[in-house]
């Protein structure tokens, strides 16, 4: 049977963790109580009537606070809870009186006073959530309000305006059933309709009652104002955020439209209302309906886990209850058309079980990698592939693709390897990122991914080594990585709903993310993914020539000199090298636009320091002269030292001098504290490997290749090896502050009256 304190640790909250009762401490309390009991002569009789269990010091306790003694016809209670006011609004703290004295009176009283403040630390926590979730649901319901408000005045100003050009012969009379029966479809439509000359009385009381919620309309009456030609124009202010080029465009255009043509002091300024706007509101609303359910949730939880311990919460975990059935009946009715089933896709999306067919496959695909793996290494060796006359043509035709996927291969493995700790650790990596639950990636999923990946790409290096020692042309065999090349994109574009698909166009809705920096609002995923692009410069290089290889047509003659002797590929160099670091310093940016914060473009001169030593030392590898060497030295220097200060201190939050753990932070995941000076140790290391850069060593052309992929796999175990201490001090930072459900921004907000 596992133990409570360990099912209790299971089962909390990682972000609430330092919220839940510490049952690990009460434990102790009691075995200290234990331990006095076992030398008091006196309390021998306990031992006598229940046994040496574990359970005596709690039993002696339960029975000493049960039991009640008659003292001259009275009874005397042993202990008495009291609840006082400690002034202001803020709620009772509960305080626990020894009527009776125990004979180990010092460690009840130590006790009972623990248990005083774990019970106070809980009732508090769970007020203050209570509150906020409340708070949120009152919002949420206001906002529901304003938009049920906004569609049924559009669906009345329709109704009305087709019946007035009905009513002028505007429209055959034949068509009268049939746009009736269309009409209840078109409610999203522009507010821009011409109106009767007075307003219906219904329509009063809507825009009566959307004034109440805090919707103001132009001119500060509480009718619409009318343009020149009769039409009706709102001033109800929506705001959609600016997460993407189209409505970053749209708030712009609006926002000078505001301030250029717009008078304030004759109308109050406001967005128009139109179907995309009103879509993107429920869409809004919607969501933030889903992680109010998801707090409210996390919230039974954590009700339910301490109430083991504490009694006292159980009246409020049925208030709780309620307020949870009551945005689920909510959320069934207005944004799943009542129906339950669907409205628990959103609300309670169920997560994929682990197959052990999975397992099974990581397992074979392994074998077969390491199998073909062996097999191309002897068939290279013997058929003298890397041998003097063949080793120029292949490693510039067929060692890019292959240590392109190689690279691929590495990094997934590495990815698998976070996935896997992170869920060790209980590392929220999903809330982080933002992942659905029901679709996110698994490590065994990852593994599976790279192992398939790299067994196939094995086995085409050992279909073309084979095809070159039968004889057969370079021209007729090289095109193999080409075709497993447009293989994998073809898979990665594939709209059916096989292997991963949804993992797939995540990867894809990211990319689009980081190559339209700054137009898309920075998300965790989007910088993460990011940070990894830089590591995988000499992929995109390896891509770039492979690009050039097979566009040009160099294959088909062989001619792999083609694109080194180019002009426009060694221009082409400088912009691959320097576009993850761009795209990083434009995400900074946007995020410094967003929130303000400084340390953004802190952050974005690392990037622009990180440009400059790139573009330095791929000039030192074309122009080898001495000024260039200072050069590289220099940049590469101040880089360096910029990324290892922006490791340390604020992507990991370590090297803190005042923390309780010498040099590192308070709060560690990892019990071994060793690990974290080693890490730092090894991160400093492989941030140094440029180094190499300025070394000349008398190397032929398999072994100088073969370097650069050992240093580039380098880059990528470091890369994989910081994303744990990242998602770490960000997974600590969400516990700090207690966040364990994200706060969706809302649609609509009040504006100042003019009155």
């Amino acid at each position: 049977m596992v133990k409570f304190s360990k099912d209790l640790e299971a089962q909390l909250i990682p972000e609430w963790k330092d919220a839940f009762v510490n049952y690990r401490q009460l434990k102790k309390n009691v075995k200290e109580i234990k331990l006095k009991i076992s030398r008091n002569p006196e309390e021998t009789q306990y031992k006598h009537e229940f046994g040496s269990s574990l359970l005596n010091p709690i039993r002696s306790i339960a029975n000493k606070i049960t039991t009640r003694f008659r003292s001259g016809g009275v009874q005397t209670e042993i202990i008495q809870v009291r609840s006082r006011n400690s002034g202001g609004d803020e709620e009772d703290l509960y305080e626990t009186e020894l009527v009776q004295l125990f004979s180990e009176e010092d460690e009840v009283k130590e006790f009972f006073s623990r248990l005083d403040e774990e019970l106070n630390k809980v009732n508090q926590f769970y007020r203050s959530k209570e509150s906020e979730f409340v708070e949120r649901g009152e919002i949420l319901n206001k906002q529901l309000q304003i938009l049920l408000e906004l569609k049924q005045i559009i669906h009345e100003r329709r109704r009305k305006n087709l019946q007035s050009r009905l009513d002028a012969g505007a429209l055959p009379r034949s068509n009268s059933s049939s746009v009736r029966s269309s009409h209840h479809s078109e409610i999203y439509t522009e507010t821009d309709e011409t109106l009767p000359d007075e307003t219906p009385a219904a329509t009063n009381d809507m825009l009566a009652a959307l004034e109440r919620n805090g919707v103001n309309l132009m001119a500060g009456s509480p009718a619409p104002t009318k343009t020149k030609k009769g039409k009706t124009k709102m001033a109800i202010r929506v705001d959609i955020p600016a997460t993407t080029p189209t409505r970053t465009i749209t708030a712009v255009t609006s926002m000078l439209w505001e301030d250029l043509v717009n008078n304030p002091k004759k109308e109050s300024a406001g967005d128009s209302i139109n179907r995309k706007k009103i879509q993107c509101a429920e869409k809004i609303i919607r969501g933030a309906f889903v992680e109010l359910y998801k707090g409210l949730t996390l919230l039974k939880t954590y009700s339910s886990l301490n109430m083991v311990a504490f009694t006292k919460i159980l009246k409020k975990f049925d208030k709780v209850v309620r307020l949870a059935d009551e945005v689920e009946s909510i959320f069934t009715q207005h944004f799943a058309n009542n129906d339950r089933k669907r409205a628990m896709k959103f609300l309670k999306p169920q997560q994929n079980k682990d197959s052990h067919m999975i397992t099974f496959f990581v397992g074979l695909f392994t074998g077969c990698f390491v199998t073909l793996f062996g097999v191309y290494a002897i068939l290279a060796h013997l058929s003298g592939m890397f041998s003097a006359r063949t080793e120029a043509g292949f490693m510039e035709t067929v060692y890019p693709v292959f240590s392109m996927f190689a690279l691929l291969s590495l990094h997934l493995f590495m990815y698998g390897c976070n996935l896997f700790m992170w869920r060790s650790t209980r590392i929220n990596y999903n809330f982080i990122f933002e992942f659905p639950p029901s679709t996110a990636l698994k490590y065994r999923d990852a593994f599976l991914i790279c192992t398939s990946f790299m067994t196939t790409v094995v086995a085409a290096m050992v279909i073309h080594l084979l095809l070159r020692s039968n004889g057969f042309l370079p021209q007729q065999v090289d095109a193999i990585p080409g075709v497993l090349l447009l293989f994998y994109i073809g898979l990665l574009i594939c709209p059916f709903n096989i292997f991963y698909r949804s993992t797939r166009y995540c990867f894809i809705r990211v990319m689009r993310n980081i190559i339209c920096s700054p137009f898309y609002k920075v998300v965790m995923v989007d910088f993460f993914m990011a940070d990894q692009l830089t590591s995988q410069i000499p992929l995109l290089r390896h891509m770039e020539s492979t690009a050039c290889y097979f566009l040009a047509g160099s294959f088909k003659a062989h001619r792999y000199h083609t694109c080194n002797s180019s002009k426009l590929y060694k221009e082409l160099a400088y912009v691959v090298s320097f576009l993850p670091y761009y795209w990083r310093a434009m995400q900074c940016f946007r995020r410094w636009l967003d929130e303000g914060d400084v340390n953004h473009l802190a952050n974005l001169g690392k990037y622009v320091s990180a440009m400059l030593a790139a573009g330095a030392r791929l000039t030192f590898a074309m122009q080898p002269t001495q000024l260039w060497l200072v050069m590289v030295i220099i940049t590469s220097s101040i880089a360096t030292v910029y990324q290892l200060y922006w490791d340390f201190i604020k992507d990991w939050g370590l090297l803190n001098r005042k923390s309780k753990n010498p040099w590192l932070r308070d709060d560690l995941i990892l019990k071994n504290k060793c690990i974290y000076y080693v890490s730092i140790a090894l991160n400093l290391v492989l941030r140094l490997v440029w180094v190499e850069t300025v070394m000349h060593f008398n190397l032929h052309t398999v072994e100088s290749r073969l370097l650069d992929f050992f240093l580039a796999s380098l880059e990528v175990i470091r890369r994989g090896h910081w994303n744990f201490y990242r998602l770490e001090n960000e997974h600590l930072n969400n516990v700090g502050k207690f966040r364990a459900v994200k706060t969706v921004p809302l649609p609509f907000r009040e504006m100042d009256s003019d009155d």
